[in-house]
């Protein structure tokens, strides 16, 4: 018998909070199909996790399921010929906690395709600090990269767990980075992270010109909304700006004028359906590209039963950096 965290949905009323429970008498009969049975041992809470943890309807898609979008652990079982039992695993996204059991559990099985080899230069416990959050930052930067940029990032919702990971690694690769958070109790934080200038959220937040002052050469955005509008129409011709988040808001109310006048870019980020040659090189990177040490000292780790608690933190705004969930705590 095994632990896990099911949210389970009112069939009888959509419309209402889904209940969220942590069931303590889990075998695997209730395992999805797959070519990979995992003993998870991590999981993290991310944004979306909140979502699903407080019952909000827009991430569980099936009537009862296991939460959490990532996991981390051993191979138990394994009749995809790429693993062997006990090889250290991990799995981001690929529809956990939306279609398929995630990874609040202390078992999972998954398709052989989602799986990707954790890093031999990283912990399972870094690899779950990292998490979906630095996954999709580490995939941001590439963009960064592809798209040429040099010189000034910004990077919005700059304390999460995305901001903060995103913001260690622009720093590693000599970028200077600009940090927006409506935190001023964060300051401190993000300088030790890496940050050169931080500014004020309420300074992107406002309904933004089709044109503004360019100010950086890209920019990493993980809010939305009118803090996406202003990132793009601050940012100097030929910049890339990345979109991966809707913290504030899924609308983006923008003008083609930085597009057709500046050739600005922008870049969606879906770490969800990331084709797997990327999930590799993308964790290569973070092995090679992100200081551990910085990730460690801004991860906090909590057992499987304050999970549910969490998720009330996290979509309060009351998390800082990176949350390991030990599934066995």
């Amino acid at each position: 018998m095994w632990r896990g965290i099911e949210v389970v949905k009112n069939e009888s009323d959509p419309k209402a909070p889904a209940h969220v429970e942590l069931s303590e008498q889990l075998d695997d009969s209730v395992l999805m199909p797959g070519d990979v049975t995992i003993d998870v041992e991590f999981s993290s809470l991310n944004f979306k996790d909140g979502i699903a943890l407080t019952g909000k309807p827009g991430i569980v898609r099936a009537p009862r399921l296991i939460a959490g979008i990532d996991l981390v652990g051993v191979v138990a079982q394994s009749s995809d010929d790429r693993f062997s039992a006990g090889q250290r695993v991990l799995v981001n996204g690929c529809g956990l906690s939306e279609t398929h059991h995630g990874g609040f559990a202390e078992r999972a099985r998954v398709p052989g395709d989602w799986v990707v080899p954790v890093p031999a230069g990283i912990s399972n416990h870094q690899a779950a600090a990292i998490g979906t959050a630095g996954f999709t930052a580490m995939l941001s930067v590439l963009a960064i990269e592809r798209g040429g940029v040099s010189g000034e990032v910004l990077v919005t919702g700059a304390a999460g767990g995305v901001g903060s990971v995103a913001i260690a690694l622009l720093n590693k690769l000599g970028y200077s980075v600009t940090a927006s958070t409506g935190r001023e109790s964060e300051h401190d934080y993000l300088r030790q992270l890496g940050a050169t200038t931080i500014i004020d959220r309420a300074e992107l937040s406002a309904e933004p010109k089709a044109l503004m002052k360019q100010r950086w050469a890209g920019a990493i955005d993980a809010v939305g909304g009118s803090t996406l509008a202003s990132a793009i129409a601050a940012t100097e011709y030929g910049g890339t700006v990345t979109a991966c988040g809707n913290a504030q808001s899924s609308e983006l109310h923008t003008s083609v004028m930085p597009f057709i006048l500046r050739g600005v870019s922008l870049v969606g980020i879906n770490s969800v359906f990331t084709p797997r040659e990327l999930r590799l090189e993308a964790w290569s990177r973070l092995e090679r590209d992100l200081d551990l040490g910085s990730l460690e000292s801004t991860t906090s780790t909590i057992g499987l039963s304050n999970t549910i608690a969490a998720g009330a933190d996290i979509m309060a705004g009351r998390i800082r950096g990176r949350t390991v969930v030990d599934v066995h705590g």
